[in-house]
């Protein structure tokens, strides 16, 4: 795609009205445009942007919350194109607010960005038990679990669940940890694989682990 096009898929996930990420990739698709290229330069290569901008202060989380929105609507009009081209999900990801702690806004953030990003998410929901996420991953079978935890009470909970993961499964996936007390510094005390600051990084974080596991 040349950069005025990518300035139009840009422009469509910061507007206020869904309609116009809609439209765009209607006629993007009425047009016999590759669904991968629809995917990996249009939506991907404009919320790279985006992302940028959010790192460097440029924009704030509501523009950020908007523009994952518009991602996901997008990505939902896109789907039925990319299964018809057998177009495989990036990685299948599980994320989950830990027992205690029942907030979820920068949880729904990373969902919707993960899932921009070309993800399969698995999203638990808030207030999970550890045997739950010892479940899902049962189940799924992901490739990365992603914890998320608001409250300087719950951080413990990240610690025995990942000790637990690691105790129940010879070939873990690999796990993130992130929310507004975490830090680098414990996300290496507690055995994470990786610690995302923001929904950016967590992204970021998920590409370098995937590439690094394969």
């Amino acid at each position: 795609m040349t950069k005025e096009e990518i300035d139009l898929f840009y422009r469509a996930l910061r507007d206020t009205h869904v309609a116009t990420i809609e439209n765009l990739l209607k006629d993007y698709i009425e047009k016999a445009v590759s669904p991968l290229i629809i995917l990996n330069e249009g939506l991907l290569g404009a919320m790279g942007i985006i992302g940028q901008e959010f790192k460097a202060s440029h924009i704030w989380v509501p523009e950020v919350l908007l523009a994952a929105r518009n991602m996901h609507r997008g990505v939902e009009i896109l789907k039925p194109e990319l299964l018809k081209n057998k177009v495989k999900a990036r990685g299948k990801f599980v994320i989950g607010t830990v027992k205690g702690d029942i907030h979820d806004i920068g949880k729904n953030l990373v969902t919707m960005m993960m899932t921009g990003a070309g993800y399969q998410v698995i999203d638990l929901g808030i207030d999970i038990p550890k045997e739950r996420f010892i479940e899902a991953i049962a189940q799924e079978k992901p490739e990365i679990v992603g914890l998320s935890a608001l409250l300087t009470t719950t951080m413990l909970e990240m610690k025995e669940l990942i000790r637990m993961i690691r105790q129940t499964y010879t070939n873990p996936p690999r796990i993130i940890v992130g929310g507004a007390p975490v830090t680098q510094r414990f996300a290496d005390e507690i055995g994470a694989d990786g610690y995302g600051e923001d929904a950016v990084r967590a992204v970021e974080l998920a590409n370098h682990l995937l590439l690094k596991g394969a």
